[in-house]
């Protein structure tokens, strides 16, 4: 299921969004080449109000120390984005390792996330 196509999307506001959710998706994807972008929390569970940020797990095939450094380019790329968000970068090894650790970001955001790409 596409995420517009997630409950509780009603009204122009929450289109837009959601275009502009997928707009920073596909930016991500063409400037940094990751495994997965997986939009997760209210937004994935068509629950997202006024004030909701947009929560996206980004996967990377980069080495754990790097991935503060990674975190912080994409966030610099997605300024242009006029709304708030957490950016999340993981490892392939940190989501194998960490997917079933409830008290994790990644559990929540693989159980209930939509992808919105992915290689």
């Amino acid at each position: 299921m596409a995420l517009r196509d997630t409950p509780g999307y009603g009204g122009n506001k929450g289109v837009v969004l959601v275009e502009i959710i997928e707009l920073m998706a596909r930016d991500i994807a063409s400037k940094f080449d990751p495994l997965k972008v997986i939009v997760f929390g209210s937004w994935a569970r068509g629950e997202a109000g006024p004030d909701s940020d947009v929560d996206l797990l980004v996967i990377l095939n980069c080495t754990r120390d790097k991935k503060r450094d990674m975190q912080v380019a994409i966030r610099k790329e997605l300024r242009k984005f006029k709304v708030p968000k957490d950016i999340v970068v993981a490892t392939p090894e940190d989501i194998e390792e960490y997917k079933d650790a409830w008290w994790t970001v990644y559990h929540p955001a693989l159980q209930e996330g939509k992808v919105l790409y992915e290689q």
